[in-house]
């Protein structure tokens, strides 16, 4: 495959941003958060993996609604009702895939892009020579109840009890609300300041994260608040990584629940790593990835 960005045409007639890096016959798709996220934390990864002795062509792409890709007007109610799915974005992953002519390649997907990489397993793992799961959980009940814990790691009573009264009554804008976000993210999400991901101005996705998360990264209004997946995870074939940061916002315990239920699998951490714990450590990061690549492409790996 050639390195660079290419455009790809969706069936649907959309038009999505793709970009390949690295050289070699090892390939990985990576996939972004969000939803509404984008490829950015990923554009170093086949640089990250050359360090660690590993050559992998590495491609990541913006999903439909995000950054460099078609945004459709997601305020019309039949565009929304066909493409704010989790059917959509799951089915897109596949697409992507066969138009890009990848074929026993490795998937590895960030936060949301790490739900889609354990539904991916299970209905297209047919695909997959190995699927790398980066800070996600199965239930995101147990999310819910891991950023509340957060909350009162770093800020005093007053503030957790006035984002709760911003939160019920929709209040997100609010300047004081937004800065108490702002705290949660320095010490969870983004550890690594300042950080390289914010743009001066939203430029697109906003719509897509609004649907299925909600205002922030610390509460769920969203279509995700009803993502269970734990009966699915014993379906999941094909060797698989964990990779959690040890100080981010999804749970290491729910990590190592899952490790138990996914059959071939190991679980890793990223100390000091936030959500971004590629960005926030890469070193290590990146150590995890390629040791796992390695043991699967030389037949050595096997899951804890």
């Amino acid at each position: 495959m050639k390195t660079g960005s290419k455009i790809i045409t969706l069936d649907n007639g959309y038009h999505l941003w793709t970009n390949t890096q690295g050289q070699g016959d090892i390939h990985l798709l990576c996939l972004h958060g969000g939803p509404g996220g984008n490829h950015e934390y990923w554009e170093d990864t086949a640089d990250q993996l050359k360090k660690q002795g590993l050559d992998v062509q590495v491609t990541m792409y913006d999903q439909l609604g995000s950054l460099y890709s078609d945004q459709p007007d997601y305020s019309n109610p039949e565009i929304a009702k066909k493409y704010l799915t989790y059917e959509y974005f799951l089915d897109e992953v596949d697409e992507v895939r066969e138009k890009l002519g990848l074929e026993n390649f490795y998937l590895i997907g960030q936060s949301w892009g790490g739900l889609l990489v354990q539904e991916y397993a299970v209905k297209y793992g047919n695909h997959l020579k190995g699927a790398i799961i980066s800070s996600m959980v199965d239930e995101i009940d147990e999310y819910v109840a891991s950023v509340n814990r957060r909350r009162q790691q770093v800020l005093p009573q007053t503030e957790i009890d006035f984002m709760h009264e911003c939160e019920e009554k929709n209040d997100y804008d609010n300047a004081r609300y937004q800065e108490d976000v702002d705290i949660l993210n320095i010490n969870f999400v983004d550890r690594k300041q300042p950080s390289k991901l914010y743009h001066l101005n939203d430029i697109g996705g906003s719509a897509v994260y609004n649907a299925f998360q909600g205002d922030n990264e610390f509460v769920i209004t969203g279509k995700l608040k009803d993502w269970h997946f734990r009966d699915q995870l014993k379906k999941i074939t094909v060797p698989t990584l964990l990779t959690f940061g040890e100080e981010e916002t999804m749970p290491i315990s729910t990590a190592k629940t899952m490790q138990k239920e996914i059959p071939n699998s190991r679980l890793v951490t990223t100390p000091d790593g936030g959500h971004h714990h590629m960005v926030d450590n890469p070193n290590v990061y990146y150590k995890h990835l390629a040791d796992f690549i390695r043991e699967v492409e030389n037949g050595t790996f096997k899951g804890e």
